[in-house]
């Protein structure tokens, strides 16, 4: 056989279909039933619907999210959930207070965040963040992928702002899914 023969034999072999896995990311799975058996009756009903479930969803969407996700420090991303969670409520307090307070006067304003993460599942769950905390919210990012848009509901120094952003929450991601 020719290195012609085998370059395009090679070439071919790649552009067959992936085998898809019965168990693409296991780990999700058993997050899934567990979260699944807390939001509802803890029954055997709910427990073989939660297993089929959490065995249907990834095995269907696997194509979507070819790369499994590899967590480098469980701890730290148990320490970051935590924290993310006490700023939301931290943040839900004070916009309320902004809104229904006396003093309605807001400054709002939209920023740019340079990005240091460079994995898309990180850039995802960093505008995840950004959004889910209230009074902010990721607007857009850039082609390059090295910018995302950030809008604040109430913001007075954008370099300070992007900056909480970067320490608060990009860098611990970064360390969590990207070391």
């Amino acid at each position: 056989m020719t290195h012609e023969e085998r370059q395009k034999q090679h070439e071919q072999a790649s552009e067959l279909p992936k085998k898809k896995k019965w168990l693409p990311h296991p780990v999700l799975s058993v997050v899934m039933v567990l979260i699944w058996l807390s939001l509802n009756n803890a029954s055997m009903g709910h427990l073989v619907l939660g297993i089929f479930l959490s065995l249907g969803i990834p095995y269907l969407v696997q194509d979507f999210w070819p790369t499994a996700v590899r967590v480098h420090r469980p701890f730290k991303l148990c320490m970051y959930l935590l924290l993310v969670l006490v700023d939301i409520c931290k943040a839900n307090f004070i916009v309320a207070v902004q809104i229904l307070g006396p003093n309605k006067k807001l400054n709002a304003k939209f920023f740019e965040v340079e990005l240091d993460v460079k994995n898309d599942f990180t850039i995802a769950m960093l505008a995840g963040t950004i959004t889910l905390t209230p009074g902010t919210v990721s607007s857009e990012l850039s082609t390059d992928k090295k910018r995302l848009l950030v809008h604040a509901l109430n913001v007075d120094d954008v370099e300070q702002a992007a900056a909480d952003i970067k320490h608060r929450y990009e860098r611990p991601l970064k360390e969590i899914f990207e070391c």
